[in-house]
């Protein structure tokens, strides 16, 4: 069974597991560990048989929020995990006010940029050499629908 929830500090050896297995910009213990301190940040897993698969992180102050990060490990992928994931943000984002969302992605992530733009990101600039390897990142933003 697959389960979307709210991250816990006990999950922090998992979220490690999966920035070390996911990303060329590895998220450090210390940087994982301060967002459960942060006021402003807001984490989800999605877990399958209490094992943490994938999750996100958004920040939300006042009313605009960011996707911070968002990562599922390579042998869950291309099953709806992080479109869920990012569904749960818009969700979250709607509940607390938020009118517009933005993120950063790197240029060749193809997938996650379909993903973001099915969600109705739009690419407003490119953040040169954003990433350590030197990659530029894109930077998206979109508008919160509320009902």
């Amino acid at each position: 069974m697959t389960i979307l929830r709210l991250a816990q500090e006990t999950d922090l050896p998992a979220l490690l597991v999966i920035e070390q297995t996911c990303s060329a910009s590895r998220w450090k213990e210390a940087a994982l560990r301060s967002e459960f301190a942060n006021p402003y940040s807001h984490m989800w897993v999605v877990e399958e048989g209490a094992v943490v698969i994938g999750y996100v992180c958004a920040w939300f102050t006042y009313d605009r929020g960011q996707i911070a990060n968002l990562a599922v490990l390579p042998e869950h992928r291309r099953r709806g995990l992080g479109r869920a994931l990012v569904e749960r943000v818009f969700h979250e984002a709607r509940t607390q006010g938020i009118f517009s969302l933005s993120l950063e992605v790197r240029r060749s992530n193809q997938v996650a940029l379909k993903l973001y733009k099915s969600f109705g990101f739009q690419e407003v600039t490119v953040r040169a050499h954003y990433y350590e390897n030197g990659e530029d990142a894109l930077l998206m933003v979109c508008l919160v629908p509320h009902p």
